[in-house]
């Protein structure tokens, strides 16, 4: 966890620093925002930003925005200063925290932001023997490609390897390719200097500079252009990088980790990814198994997310009745592991009297249907074998589709699964099977007819 500190360390401040730095946290301080800043692009790093509420941090949050450097802000101030706290809100600020500091306080902000994302949670046989060979090679340098449908918890499964490795000591740092547009992704990577392209101010350290030492994750890989795949191979070969609009290259030394969520051999066949590239990545392949695969381990899942919101949301944990276990394990979880999360987060919200019932859940997709209706057959068909009268016949999802045009469901498709992913686009496109490139351009499409788009966090806000 590295913290970095704005402001003038003196007093309470002083004392924040020192809680964090006794909570395990890697403490940095800079006195002002144009400091912070020239810090951030030479590669120092951040998961968490504390800064003193009297600064400007609309300015801040802005100039993080407009390069690119996803770091959350907090800030702290004396705790009378209420229209600071609620400027510093509205300028972008997270979370506000009153000084004098208070430990729990302080533990509380750091444990939410850095979260323990290297344990993995399971039962199952089939996550024991991926978890065995991720042991057997975390501590080698060993380059790993990490495969499997979204949202079985690659990323998580790299950090795992990452806190297993002999640099886990050092940086573990993250970029999803899919989520940076193309002619942004190499200076993302390789960093720029400054006055390189139009909105180069200054010089920047990319992800292969700023993990130095550590681990480099290479997020959803196969999204990445060709184009830019012929300097990464060589990047990953030579252990050097060349910034853009440098002379000279530069040495680092990195694990690097990548992911996907495609069958990359399929892509290499199709033009679609090198495929030197691909046995350079392939040195060692971890196949994460979907959670319909994993029966063993959605009870031990759900019950650690249930706690976890429970606590998010002060509320007592409630427990699963046995209709929704047996709801969960019919389930196909088409959104694996994130879905499950999603859908234990709803029903916490939802239960009532302690209890997570039927009605607390929100099971959604073709499949959870279809076996809902096969389940009513069955049961009609139990019932008239012992003489009832009830009958009832599963409804043909198909003839429900038919009279609409390719292009309607494909909208109502789209829309559908937006919603699910609480408005993530990265999420949807890897669940619909097609890239972020042709999900924005089909939203915009959407846009400009007149239809309501769910941006980030709207959909969870209206399931609730």
């Amino acid at each position: 966890m590295r913290l970095l500190i704005i402001g003038n360390l003196d007093g309470h401040i002083a004392t924040a620093g020192k809680i964090a730095l006794e909570s395990g946290a890697k403490v940095a301080h800079e006195e002002s925002v144009e400091r912070a800043m020239t810090a951030l692009r030479s590669g120092q790093g951040a998961d968490l930003i504390m800064i003193d509420v009297r600064l400007d941090i609309r300015q801040l949050c802005t100039n993080l925005q407009s390069e690119r450097i996803s770091v959350p802000v907090v800030a702290f101030g004396i705790g009378a200063e209420t229209k600071l706290a609620v400027d510093a809100i509205k300028a972008g600020a997270k979370e506000y925290i009153p000084l004098p500091p208070d430990a729990e306080l302080i533990a509380a902000v750091l444990s939410a932001v850095a979260e323990e994302t290297s344990a993995v949670i399971h039962h199952s046989s089939a996550m024991k023997n991926v978890l065995s060979l991720a042991d057997q090679i975390a501590p080698a340098d060993a380059t790993i490609l990490i495969t499997g449908e979204s949202g079985t918890g690659k990323e998580v499964l790299a950090r795992y390897i990452h806190s297993k490795s002999k640099r886990a000591q050092k940086s573990f740092i993250s970029l999803n390719c899919a989520a940076i547009p193309e002619n942004l992704l190499e200076s993302e990577l390789f960093g720029h200097e400054k006055g390189a392209f139009t909105g180069a101010i200054s010089r920047r350290v990319g992800k292969f500079e700023e993990a130095n030492g550590g681990t480099l994750l290479l997020d959803e890989i196969s999204e990445m252009h060709p184009r830019l795949q012929a300097k990464l191979l060589r990047a990953i070969q030579e252990r050097e990088v060349d910034r853009v609009g440098g002379t000279q290259p530069i040495k680092v030394d990195i694990r690097v980790l990548a992911t996907s969520n495609r069958d990359i051999e399929e892509e290499v066949r199709q033009g679609n990814f090198r495929e030197d590239l691909y046995f350079r990545l392939n040195v060692v392949n971890l196949v994460l198994p979907p959670l319909r695969e994993r029966d063993g381990d959605i009870e031990a899942l759900a019950t650690h997310f249930i706690a976890k919101y429970a606590e998010a949301n002060a509320v007592p944990a409630p427990a699963l009745s046995d209709e929704v276990r047996a709801m969960m394990l019919a389930h196909a979880w088409r959104g694996n592991v994130r879905e499950l999360e999603n859908t234990m987060h709803r029903a916490v919200l939802l239960s009532h009297d302690g209890v997570i019932t039927p009605d607390s859940i929100q099971l959604r997709g073709a499949t959870a249907d279809a076996r809902a209706h096969a389940q009513v057959a069955a049961e009609s068909t139990s019932s008239d074998a012992n003489g009832g009268q009830a009958q009832a016949a599963p409804p043909n999802g198909a003839t429900a589709l038919v009279g609409r045009t390719v292009a309607a469901v494909e909208r109502d498709l789209i829309i559908d699964t937006l919603n699910h992913t609480l408005g993530n686009r990265t999420h949807a496109a890897n669940i619909l099977g097609i890239s972020i490139r042709t999900l924005r351009n089909k939203l915009k499409l959407y846009s400009q007819d007149g239809l309501s788009i769910p941006m980030p966090g709207e959909a969870e806000r209206s399931s609730v």
